[in-house]
């Protein structure tokens, strides 16, 4: 019985030593391959935006400055007051918008499309939404807007992700990019 525990050990002995003397291969230097990042399959036409940018509502002639707000769903535009009615059988919204600064001011007619609950610290709100047309960095988009009383908000309007998903990328360190 020993005679196999020393065979053993011998031959366990040989083979690691074999392993331990056995020349290695010498290394061979790999060229560095020249590896190209992936471009984002995402294309932005319009872009990187800022924070504030310029918004057209159609048909009215001169821009918005618009607060540009990644966490908001959908935009909003600032209204005095709105009147809702039906048009055979289907609800309607009447409102006007008048441009702060340049004081243009144009009345809408559009078809209710839903209405929205704002979610507010003291009390929430409900907003109807219509769909406005709007030139945004030289492209017409139709896009749903709330319509608000922004008269305490800073800007005018605000673009959310409604309008700005697959279109530009936002700099906050940025503002006024779009023509």
């Amino acid at each position: 019985m020993n005679i196999k525990k020393f065979a053993c050990l011998f031959c366990l002995a040989l083979l690691c030593s074999s392993c331990a003397t056995a020349p290695k291969p010498e290394s061979v230097e790999q060229p560095k391959a020249n590896i190209e990042q992936p471009k984002p399959s995402v294309k932005h036409p319009l872009g990187i935006i800022g924070a504030v940018e310029p918004v057209y509502v159609l048909p009215m002639k001169t821009a918005f400055q618009a607060r540009i707000d990644t966490g908001a769903k959908i935009s909003s535009i600032d209204v005095d007051e709105y009147y809702f009615f039906e048009r055979d059988g289907v609800k309607w919204v009447s409102f006007s918008i008048t441009n702060w600064q340049s004081k243009e001011t144009h009345t809408f007619e559009n078809r209710l499309k839903d209405m929205m609950v704002i979610r507010r610290i003291k009390e929430n709100e409900r907003r109807p939404i219509v769909i406005l047309n709007v030139k945004f960095g030289g492209k017409i988009i139709k896009a749903d807007f709330t319509l608000a009383k922004r008269d305490k908000f800073e800007y005018q309007a605000l673009i959310g992700r409604n309008i700005i998903t697959g279109r530009a990328v936002v700099d906050p360190a940025l503002s006024n990019t779009l023509r």
